[in-house]
């Protein structure tokens, strides 16, 4: 199982907490997912039986563009792929999660994750969707490869899923960005987890 995070959308771009919201991808983020289907493309073993994305714009797109890369016919939607709820946090300025949940954030080098706001998902519930994912991807494809395009939050949730890893470690454990693509499999480490990655960081 592949997970692909969308490319740069227009939130992401403008330093504003998306979760639902529904914006397209930036020029930049068009150019990520082409720039990945590209590497995707130059590796003539990294071929996907089946590709699936979340039905928001910015992930079902960069699914699109790297669908064509694999001469894909079509994407299908699952909507469990879904970004996290972020509740009343949704269209907030990331500058100010500090502010507003002072006190119930989780910290990283990269990242403010703010855990349990009014409306919000939880972590914990995530995981739990998570699990949900990885159980109907295992049951529906015994064998050959897959690609997932979802999102940052429920990226991680995803891999902690599979691998069975505490979700504030996984959190902590590496940055998901726009257009990376994580391996999840028998044969790589947990500790392993990029396939491609772009040292780009949005405000």
């Amino acid at each position: 199982i592949y997970l692909a995070r969308h490319g740069q959308d227009e939130d992401n771009a403008a330093g504003i907490l998306n979760g639902h919201r529904n914006q397209p991808l930036t020029k930049l983020g068009e150019e990520q997912a082409q720039s990945v289907a590209a590497k995707i493309q130059s590796q003539q073993e990294l071929q996907f039986d089946k590709i699936y994305a979340s039905p928001l714009k910015r992930a079902f797109k960069t699914a699109e563009i790297l669908a064509n890369g694999q001469q894909q016919q079509s994407v299908e939607v699952m909507d469990l792929l879904i970004e996290r709820d972020f509740g009343v946090m949704a269209g907030v300025p990331t500058k100010e999660i500090k502010e507003r949940c002072k006190g119930n954030i989780l910290q990283t080098e990269t990242i403010s994750y703010f855990l349990s706001p009014e409306g919000a998902e939880t972590f914990p519930e995530l995981l739990e969707r998570g699990n949900k994912v990885i159980a109907d991807i295992q049951t529906k494809h015994k064998e050959g490869s897959v690609l997932l395009v979802t999102h940052g939050d429920f990226g991680k949730m995803l891999y902690a899923a599979y691998y069975k890893l505490d979700w504030m470690d996984v959190l902590k454990q590496f940055h998901f960005g726009n257009s990376e693509v994580l391996l999840l499999s028998e044969e790589s480490s947990p500790t392993d987890a990029h396939v491609f990655q772009i040292q780009q960081y949005n405000p």
